[in-house]
Formats: C-alpha cells, structure tokens, sequence
C-alpha cells in the first residue's frame, strides 16, 4: 500500500519546483536586457546563438540563479537539521555564529589584503569564499569547545554558546569595518547583507561537492533526527546513537551553512522559516521535511534576488535584505504562536 505521506511529499515538491522554474524564468529573462521566451529558449539549446544572448544569460544570470538556488537548498536542509537537533523551532543556523564568523574572517580579508594581492585566475575568485569557510569554522570550534557538558553536547548550551559567540564576532566585525576605505567598506556591506551579485561558475563549483556529499548523509540519518523529538533517553532505549549522531547532523549542517555563507554572504531566516513550511505542508518525517525545505530554501532565495535587482532597478537590493523584510515578521508570528 502507497504511504499517503510520501506521496504527498512529491506532489509538494512538484509544486515548489514550479515556484522555483518561474522565479527562475523570470530572472533568466527580465533585467536591463531583457529576453523573449523563444530568445531564451533558443540561446540555452544553442540554436543561433547570439554572442550577446550568451553573455547575458550564461555569464551573468544563469550563475546567479543556480548559485541562489544552491545556496537556499543548503541553508534551508541545515535549518532543518539544526531545529531538529536542539528540538527548538526557533533556531536559525545564523544564532550558532557561524555567519557571524565567516562575516569577520572575509571582513578582517578585505581590511589586510584587498587591493594590495595581486592574484589572478582561479584564486582571485576564491579567495574570498576560502576565508569566509575558514571563519565559519572557526566559529563551530569554539561552539563545540564551549557547548560540552560532561562528554555530551547539550543542544540548549549550543544555541547560547552560539548567540554569545556571533554577538562577539559581529562587534568585532562592526569594528574592523569602520576602519576600512569606504570602497572595502561599501563592497563588505553588500556581502554581510547577503548578496548573490557577483556569482559566477566557480562559485558554482565550490558549491556543488558540499551539496552533492552532505544532503544524502543527513537524509541517511533522518530517522534519527525523527526519533531525537522523541526525547535522547527515549531514542537511546530505541538503540539510537545518540551522541554520534548528533556530532554528524551538527557537522554536517554546519558544512552546509558554511559553505553557503563563504559564497554569498549571510542571508538569514532562510534556515528558520524553510523548514516551519515543510513541517506544515509535509507533516514531521524527516526523510520528507529535508529535501522539500531544501526545495523551499531554493525558491526563497532565487526569488529573493529576483525582486532584489528588479523592484528598484537599476540599483540592486541584496537578496538577504529581502528575505528579512518577509522573515523577521514571520519570526515574530512563531513567539507568538509558542506563548499560546
């Protein structure tokens, strides 16, 4: 007999992805230039390409695109998982201090080394994303070294320990910032804001091994996360590893989070309200929440910078700052919600 869940988590996800193909659609084809439906069509099946055609859809829109879809996937799946986790439906993978931690790494970067290396080629592009990983994880180490408690991770302790760790690391940054040229200044602003402007391929790339490994590793362990709600004694009598697990979800979700903030910034709530929606629409089976957050993430992102380099063009609003216009009034629905 077909389980009813799973077949509505397809039919979920099918709805979604068509969210996503018109919030995609629509970038492809509106802008400064802008594209018919059969211009389109034509340059991306190379049927008499134009070399301005290629220019503006493979260079600088289709990148954009795939890089925001990517990036939503990865936060909203580590929302998940981190929700799950601590069994607290407000957490944010942006209140474990990771964001904040890539954020100084790149802004302490651009404050050193910006305009005086002179770097071609792959690195040039790279390097940036290469300090924000490295920053991101700096911030889980310290995570991980003040959230024990008697051996195990206490999940209360880690959002505390992460909300202490990202408030010093945003002071730092504030800091670092407003020692910076206004130019360094003005390029770390965008990127702190959560901005998917300057994507590229290589960006593509860097982000493709992360979401190719990680997300199968969590789905694997979605029916630990499922029985985690149960409570951790409750999921060690069911022969739950508990403590391991966790260790894997966290670093796993953390890799992700990590990887996305080193590419486009800090774009927030995306982790907090994907998942909220998936639960509502998909029911409280992890195998079927993951992959639609994932789906939900994407959507939100992709159209986050639609309407971010449309509703004020020619100028650009960062596609972080668009979705904390819809996010921050949604978290403040959830407490209420968890007071009734």
């Amino acid at each position: 007999m077909p389980d009813p869940l799973a077949s509505r988590g397809w039919s979920v996800s099918a709805v979604i992805l068509a969210v996503l193909a018109g919030g995609a659609y629509l970038s492809l084809t509106s802008g400064m230039f802008d594209l018919t439906f059969a211009e389109m069509v034509k340059t991306l099946l190379r049927i008499d390409p134009v070399k301005e055609h290629d220019l503006v859809v493979f260079d600088f829109r289709l990148p954009r695109i795939v890089l925001s879809a990517l990036v939503g996937a990865a936060l909203g799946m580590a929302g998940t998982v981190i929700q799950g986790v601590t069994r607290n439906g407000l957490a944010d993978p942006g209140i474990l201090g990771i964001n904040a931690g890539a954020g100084l790494a790149v802004v302490l970067f651009m404050f050193f080394f910006q305009g005086s290396m002179q770097i071609k080629g792959w690195m040039a592009v790279m390097i940036m994303p290469m300090f924000g990983l490295v920053g991101g994880f700096m911030a889980v180490l310290l995570i991980y070294l003040f959230s024990q408690q008697n051996g195990r991770l206490d999940p209360q302790r880690l959002i505390l320990v992460g909300i202490a760790i990202a408030s010093g690391f945003g002071a730092a940054t504030l800091y670092v910032s407003l020692k910076m040229n206004p130019n360094d200044f003005e390029m770390a602003a965008v990127w702190l804001a959560g901005s998917i402007y300057n994507a590229n391929w290589k960006y593509v790339l860097t982000m493709l091994p992360w979401l190719i490994i990680l997300p199968p590793i969590l789905w694997w362990k979605s029916r630990s996360l499922d029985l985690i709600q149960l409570g951790e004694d409750s999921a060690i009598s069911l022969g739950v590893k508990v403590e391991r697990d966790k260790h894997i979800l966290l670093l796993c979700s953390i890799g992700l989070v990590a990887a996305s903030v080193a590419v486009s910034g800090s774009i927030g709530f995306v982790g907090l309200i994907a998942p909220h929606m998936a639960r509502r629409l998909v029911g409280l089976n992890h195998t079927n929440i993951l992959p639609v957050s994932g789906l939900i993430g994407a959507a939100m992102v992709v159209w986050g910078d639609y309407v971010g380099k449309t509703i004020f063009a020619p100028a650009e609003l960062a596609a972080g700052i668009v979705i904390s216009i819809i996010g921050v009034p949604y978290f403040v629905f959830l407490l209420l919600k968890m007071k009734r």
